[in-house]
């Protein structure tokens, strides 16, 4: 455990609550975690925060996977292949984030946000109702290539809302309703942030015991946030993802401008 004060630590875990609300819901919970890590425990290679957080959120997106199984219509099996996928599209995104520059790709996502924010707003209907029928297969092969491979590669190649965009697009692409949507990406998220534990884990950059701590409180906040999107049907979690795309908006043109 780092050196810590208690009320930072309680502060902590509160964040961590939070965001596994958030990431239940509708997905951005990293929004909240990362950013009180950083600043919580500035004297900590960025490294170590990386591997905490993930080791924190893991434990999280899996409660609300499960609280989702129990009572979400979501076909597993498809969402695991979207997971795989998604594993080894972060994986090669990972391998070209050398080469790019982050003060480049911000504005793209500010633009790609907004738009999609201005989507969501005009179709009232989107992701409210999911239409009868089995997904063909083409529009599967599309999930899993498309969402699964491409946002697996943006989330390696710079990640800040991997879990919205998982959320949307799986909403577009397989017509799913967003608590749906929201609870295969849950799915997709245990898949992925597995895969980057562990490496984090290999590289013994995980603070095991300040993690387990933070843990519990984004395990109770992810499967309040699942339980609550299951109650509240699509339309709340449709206002929690529009109040979370903005904050994203907000903190990448933050990241710009002061950088």
């Amino acid at each position: 455990m780092p050196d810590i004060s208690l009320t930072m630590l309680v502060l902590l875990c509160l964040a961590a609550g939070a965001a596994g609300w958030i990431d239940a819901v509708v997905g951005g919970g990293g929004l909240l975690l990362l950013p009180a890590l950083l600043l919580g425990l500035p004297h900590l290679p960025a490294a170590q925060i990386l591997g905490t957080n993930k080791a924190v959120a893991i434990v999280g997106t899996s409660g609300a996977a499960v609280t989702y199984l129990r009572k979400a219509p979501v076909d597993a099996r498809t969402a695991v292949r979207i997971g795989l996928a998604a594993l080894a599209g972060s994986m090669a995104g990972a391998f070209f984030a050398a080469g790019i520059s982050s003060e480049v790709l911000r504005p793209v996502i500010m633009v790609v946000l907004l738009g999609v924010a201005a989507f969501v707003l005009l179709r009232p209907s989107f992701g409210r109702v999911r239409p009868g029928g089995p997904v063909t297969r083409a529009r599967t092969v599309l999930a899993i290539v498309l969402v699964g491979g491409g946002i697996g590669f943006y989330d390696g190649l710079f990640g800040p809302g991997t879990g919205t965009f998982l959320v949307l697009a799986l909403t577009a692409v397989l017509h799913l309703d967003l608590v749906t949507a929201s609870a295969t990406a849950k799915i997709v998220n245990v898949c992925t942030n597995g895969g980057a534990l562990a490496m984090f884990a290999y590289q013994g950059t995980v603070m095991w015991k300040l993690a387990a701590l933070l843990a519990v409180f984004n395990l109770a906040g992810g499967m309040a946030g699942a339980r609550m999107a299951l109650k509240k049907g699509s339309e709340f979690v449709r206002g929690v993802l529009l109040v979370v795309v903005f904050s994203l908006v907000a903190k990448l043109a933050f990241d710009q401008w002061s950088g």
